[in-house]
């Protein structure tokens, strides 16, 4: 994983402002079984998609002004933001499948390496 929220000066995340990448949020529960279940696929699409694509895991307990701020009503919540809005979101449990079809439809086809 790319790692957990860290709030700035404001409560927000320096990720959040940084839009050099689309950001995939992460919204868990330590108590959710569903998002723990979670957990080994985002771990997989961190790497696989490294170079266009953040991940980031938050702690809705520990975070709830950011659970309000994304409107995020259910856990565990998948929130991808492209240019510092969001597009697009899967609220409860997600398969693979799922997460790569809502990937492939906000990002930019990867570049063929050159040799």
């Amino acid at each position: 994983m790319s790692g957990r929220f860290g709030a700035g000066p404001r409560g927000e995340d320096q990720s959040v402002r940084d839009a050099s990448l689309p950001l995939l949020v992460f919204f868990f529960r330590e108590t959710s079984g569903p998002a723990r279940r979670m957990e080994s696929l985002l771990a997989h699409i961190t790497r696989k998609e490294r170079g266009r694509l953040k991940v980031k895991r938050v702690n809705a307990d520990d975070h709830p002004r950011l659970v309000k701020k994304f409107g995020v009503t259910q856990i565990p919540t998948l929130v991808l933001v492209i240019d510092r809005r969001v597009a697009d979101r899967i609220s409860g449990r997600a398969s693979m499948p799922q997460i790569e079809r809502l990937l492939e439809e906000h990002l930019p086809l990867e570049e063929p390496a050159v040799a």
